[in-house]
């Protein structure tokens, strides 16, 4: 798993600019947002945090239908699926996701700060929204990976990938702006949000591995 884990990274980094298109499309959400709710500081400070997990969501959507597009191109899919331990299909599975997460992924939790001060959002609110993104953020990818295996024959899928997928992270997304929220907006606490994201994240690391599998092969099937 380590093997294919610096494989993946080492893909990533020649692919280019799956980050940054990433985190320009993060920052262009986040710019056009004071345009549209005015220059109101105090306002642009209270719906920083959910405008900087939306323009998140909307950035990890990008190059999702990706995943195992290079993997089904090279014929490695087919070679995948047919091995006779499936555990070992979702494992791979779940390495992979880890592998676009921190290529394509992690570097949005990085300019989040940056991203904050720009919405006028406080230093607490801005530490919480990172912590939120960086706990929350994985569970997005561990979810776009059953949408991309669902896709995977499918020429142009990505937009196909995000209408599937949208639905299933509005949860995540529901207790990642709560818990960032919560953080500058007494006496709303910042903990029990926090934990149901953690724990959302632990149920689809789980979960989507094991049903992109399962529709890999249905796929190849």
């Amino acid at each position: 798993m380590l093997a294919l884990f610096l494989r993946e990274i080492r893909l990533g980094v020649r692919a280019g600019s799956g980050a940054m298109t990433g985190v320009l499309f993060f920052l262009a959400v986040v710019a056009v947002m004071p345009f549209g709710v005015g220059p109101d500081l105090n306002l642009l400070a209270r719906i920083g945090p959910a405008i900087l997990w939306i323009g998140a969501l909307l950035a990890s959507l990008l190059g999702l239908d990706r995943l195992f597009q290079a993997d089904r191109d090279d014929g490695s899919l087919d070679l995948l699926l047919m091995a006779e331990d499936r555990h070992m299909v979702a494992l791979t599975v779940f390495t992979k996701c880890l592998a676009h997460w921190a290529i394509a992924v992690l570097p949005l939790v990085v300019v989040t700060p940056l991203l904050g001060i720009f919405m006028n959002v406080p230093p607490l609110g801005i530490a919480a929204a990172t912590l939120t993104l960086f706990v929350g953020t994985p569970a997005i990818t561990f979810i776009g990976a059953v949408g991309a295996a669902l896709t995977v024959a499918l020429p142009r899928g990505g937009l196909l990938v995000s209408v599937i997928i949208l639905p299933l992270t509005i949860p995540v997304l529901i207790f990642g702006v709560a818990a960032s929220r919560a953080a500058v907006a007494e006496p709303d606490p910042f903990l029990p949000p926090f934990l149901i994201l953690a724990a959302l994240t632990l149920f689809f690391s789980v979960i989507g591995p094991v049903a992109a599998a399962l529709a890999l092969r249905g796929a190849a099937d």
